[in-house]
């Protein structure tokens, strides 16, 4: 079993910077093949953000990209969300995600705010 422990949310103002933490822990972490952002809004469905492969190829959400970069540590089972540029429409729950084999796993998720 993988637990996924987020850190790193928090309230920032438009056109600051946050970045947040993903540590992965338990059984069979080193076969997690891919891992994930995702957010959820109030009252929105739940939405890809960023997705990192083991070897490192990236996606992005449209409405990210050019201003959120996510990048991982293999030898840490960590994945990292760096998001500049951060606007109020990003306000929303991060979600981290992993994915090991045909399972998915996710963490508590933590809280980005940003006023305008």
């Amino acid at each position: 079993q993988v637990q996924l422990v987020e850190s790193g949310g928090g309230l920032v103002q438009a056109g600051e910077s946050l970045k947040l933490s993903c540590a992965a822990s338990g059984g069979g972490v080193f076969s997690i093949s891919d891992m994930g952002w995702y957010r959820q809004a109030p009252g929105k469905q739940r939405e890809l953000v960023a997705r990192i492969t083991r070897g490192g190829r990236t996606i992005y959400a449209e409405p990210v990209k050019g201003r959120f970069t996510i990048s991982r540590d293999n030898a840490k089972n960590t994945v990292y969300l760096q998001m500049s540029s951060l606007k109020p429409e990003d306000t929303a729950v991060y979600y981290c995600n992993a994915q090991k084999a045909w399972d998915g796993y996710w963490g508590q998720g933590t809280q980005v705010t940003v006023s305008s």
